[in-house]
């Protein structure tokens, strides 16, 4: 998975291996589900994961991927 914005403007792209091959992906668009709204491109391979989102937020959301905003504070937050 990969996200790179600033301002609001940016762009996501994820791919899924399993047990070593290519499983799913990648994209780098959000990908259409039938019935659902369109997730993003982490959120779908997160839901692929078995990820579950609430009312309101999305898959990133839900597993705490949205707890910090850059590299740094993963990085000190680990620490």
């Amino acid at each position: 998975m990969e996200a790179e914005y600033f301002g609001g403007v940016g762009r996501q792209r994820a791919a899924l291996w399993a047990d070593g091959p290519l499983a799913a992906g990648p994209w780098d668009k959000p990908r259409k589900l039938r019935l659902f709204r369109t997730p993003s491109p982490i959120s779908h391979v997160l839901r692929r994961l078995g990820a579950a989102s609430g009312l309101g937020e999305d898959e990133f959301a839900a597993v705490g991927l949205d707890r910090h905003r850059t590299n740094d504070g993963w990085i000190s937050a680990s620490s």
